[in-house]
């Protein structure tokens, strides 16, 4: 998709705008042959009522102009603040869409940048285009053919000069495209050093790695400033350039018209007309170096947007599919999945099947595949082979809408938005009642926390719950989850700090829930009463069963429970 495609709903409103511009444009072409008239006509003859007559018809048609002018910048505004609009929405609905191999191209702090500075440049550019930038060359080729009209003898200059000029701003415009797209990167990167130090701001504190930050800062900065700076120093010489050659233009005109007013061939109204034409276009490409920076950083930021726009969605609902969850019945056949742009498996011929309403826990070792297993069900990626089902359909055949609203989901790291904490829980289900809300912070045992707190479940929340503890937000988030029943419950490492006692009596409260229930966990307690235990290295089941069955059958998990909980606590377990 082009971004000047979004312009399409202001056809009429550009129409009008263009209309108003060349009114007001028509009347400063056709000024100067007014002046001429009133010189030759009524100053240089002593006719002051033809002095009058004309000058009050100028008068009254640059008041015509003035409100042309008024009636442009409405409809320009109105047409660039309605494309800006309409060109983030879809840039933020696009995002949505995308799947999490998508960010890895398409960074946060990059789109942050698109989204804003970039959408804003174009639109800008889209507002001076039809203000200033259109009219701009109109009348560069409406003051020329005027003053050929007037005297093409005395004129003449202008057809070998500004046809030069011309190419040599095209050619600048190019070059200015490359320039300020690169400082749009640049852009980025101060974005993304920005956000990083912002988000991670309390662990920069506890290490004192401020001034390391701020060293950090200052590169990608520079970076910024030397670039801008590069791009705006190019430009700038351009003005110089065209003011030199267009006061040498007018230096001729004069030099020659005063010869020909002397001998006769020519009137000084002329001469004052042509002039008049002359400067004007000489004060039109005074402000070319203005309107090509704009065109070259719009161009650039076109580009970048359209990069968004023109993302293929990679992860889409298959054709056909109408599946439902129901029962949440899980089961992997042979799958394997690696991360796009990486050669090295992240599962590989994983297979297990999990009843409905049973409870699975996933041990392994950091980069074991833990994540990478819970990532694949609600098809935040699709595996390169294999098969995963629910309830014993393919999951390509469940619409995502679908198959993502059945499943409540509480990531590795807590994420809650700002607002307040009714606002997050309804997150999870929209238009949840007041005992509902309740009922799941109960369960999820963060109920008597937010009813000590002064507003309760009114509560603002700072940006990522930042005024909750990591216990807090983690049981806030699982709240979240239980509020929507899902069918499957996937909670990823999510109890990690939450003590024992309150632990026990989560995953108790979890018994009453009609879902199946999937626990990444590094506590083998945890795990001990689930009916299922995987056991992940390295991307592969290396096994899988009951708790009695792998201390049975598995050394590697009967190390693991040893180093938590001892040879007493073996033999206690299995005697």
């Amino acid at each position: 998709m082009k971004v000047i495609h979004f312009l399409k709903p202001y056809r009429m409103a550009m129409a009008v705008a263009w209309l108003f511009m060349l009114t007001e444009l028509a009347v400063e072409l056709f000024n100067p042959l007014f002046m001429a008239k009133i010189i030759d006509d009524g100053v240089m003859t002593g006719d002051l009522d033809l002095v009058l007559k004309w000058g009050a018809i100028m008068v009254a048609m640059s008041l015509f102009a003035f409100l042309s002018g008024i009636a442009n910048s409405f409809f320009a505004a109105h047409t660039s603040q309605g494309f800006g609009y309409d060109l983030r929405g879809a840039l933020y609905e696009k995002v949505q869409s995308f799947s999490k191999s998508s960010f890895q191209h398409l960074p946060a702090s990059s789109l942050i940048t698109r989204m804003t500075n970039d959408v804003r440049q174009i639109q800008n550019t889209i507002f001076m285009s039809l203000r200033i930038m259109l009219r701009a060359p109109l009348l560069v080729v409406g003051s020329t053919i005027m003053a050929l009209l007037v005297n093409a003898r005395l004129t003449l200059i202008l057809l070998v000069i500004i046809p030069v000029l011309w190419l040599f701003l095209v050619w600048v415009l190019k070059k200015g495209w490359g320039l300020f797209g690169k400082v749009q990167i640049r852009l980025d990167r101060v974005n993304e050093v920005m956000k990083e130090n912002l988000s991670g701001m309390r662990l920069i504190k506890a290490y004192t790695r401020g001034q390391y930050e701020e060293s950090r800062f200052g590169e990608a900065n520079d970076s910024l400033k030397d670039r801008t700076m590069t791009a705006l120093r190019f430009m700038e010489i351009i003005m110089p350039l065209l003011m030199l050659v267009m006061n040498m233009a007018l230096l001729y005109i004069l030099w020659h018209g005063s010869e020909r007013v002397a001998t006769g061939g020519v009137q000084v109204g002329e001469v004052v007309a042509i002039v008049t034409y002359v400067t004007r276009i000489s004060s039109v490409f005074s402000i070319f170096s203005f309107i090509i920076t704009s065109f070259s950083r719009a161009k650039a930021s076109s580009g970048r947007v359209g990069e968004v726009l023109n993302t293929t969605v990679d992860i889409t609902d298959h054709e056909g599919a109408a599946g439902q969850v129901v029962k949440g019945e899980v089961a992997f056949k042979d799958v394997s999945f690696r991360y796009p742009g990486t050669d090295e498996y992240a599962l590989e011929d994983v297979t297990f099947t999990l009843q409905s309403g049973e409870t699975m826990a996933v041990l392994g070792a950091t980069g074991s595949g833990k994540t990478s297993l819970f990532q694949l069900i609600p098809r935040l990626y699709d595996p390169q082979s294999g098969e995963i089902e629910i309830d014993g359909q393919p999951l390509g055949s469940i619409p995502l809408d679908t198959l993502r609203t059945s499943i409540g989901f509480v990531p590795q790291e807590a994420v809650l938005f700002s607002g307040t904490i009714a606002e997050n829980l309804l997150w999870g289900k929209e238009g949840a009642s007041q005992e509902e809300m309740e009922q799941a912070a109960k369960d999820a045992q963060i109920h008597d926390t937010i009813s000590q707190l002064p507003r309760g479940y009114e509560t603002v929340l700072g940006q990522k719950g930042v005024n909750l503890s990591g216990g807090q937000k983690q049981r806030l988030s699982i709240a979240r989850a239980l509020i929507r029943k899902p069918a499957i419950l996937m909670l990823d490492d999510s109890t990690s700090a939450l003590d024992m006692k309150t632990e026990a009596k989560l995953i108790q409260a979890l018994k009453g829930y009609e879902c199946t229930t999937m626990i990444i966990t590094q506590k083998v307690g945890t795990a001990i009463g689930a009916d299922i235990i995987l056991l992940l290295e390295d991307g592969k089941l290396i096994a899988h069963g009951n708790h009695q069955s792998l201390m049975t059958d598995s050394p590697l998990y009967r190390e693991i429970y040893r180093s938590q909980f001892g040879e007493e606590g073996q033999h206690v377990k299995t005697r």
